[in-house]
């Protein structure tokens, strides 16, 4: 089962600081991970630079996805991934650094909304009825599925159960 760790997310925290130094933007140091969603020109600018395979690993580390979940989601094989992790300064085109980064923000918005990372694992696997008896895991595969990922979450968070 996926756990997340306080350490996992300074780690990430740290990995995600040294990549926007790389932009040489104003007020980059003091944004967090968790803050990068909200500025969006920096994730515009962040997808159009491609993720570091070293940061995609930090970001690994902090969703419940599989090395096979994210293969299928950045429609890649395994085998590409484990390649690119050999590869000390690989860097993701831009089309699968848009793909790391939305899965990203939909995940840390799971782990906010379920008490346990097992319960946001749980309900990622399991059918649901308000998403056309499709698990979100299968959803999360396109942007429109995605959407409906994230609305499914708003309600939940709401309290809204369909």
């Amino acid at each position: 089962m996926f756990e997340i760790k306080e350490s996992k997310l300074k780690e990430a925290n740290k990995a995600f600081k040294s990549y926007l130094r790389l932009f040489r933007q104003q007020g980059t140091n003091e944004i967090t991970f968790q803050d990068f969603f909200n500025n969006r020109i920096l994730v515009v600018h962040a997808i159009q630079r491609g993720i570091p395979f070293t940061l995609f690993q930090h970001i690994k580390g902090l969703t419940p996805f599989s090395d096979k979940d994210w293969a299928v989601f950045l429609d890649l094989s395994v085998k590409s991934l484990q390649r690119y992790k050999l590869e000390k300064a690989h860097v993701f085109k831009p089309i699968h650094s848009e793909k790391i980064i939305e899965l990203t923000e939909v995940a840390l918005f799971g782990l906010e909304i379920f008490d346990s990372p097992q319960q946001f694992y749980l309900w990622l696997n399991t059918p649901s009825y308000a998403l056309g008896n499709f698990t979100p895991l299968d959803l999360l595969k396109n942007s429109y599925g995605k959407d409906l990922v994230v609305s499914e979450l708003n309600r939940i968070n709401e309290g809204i159960f369909v």
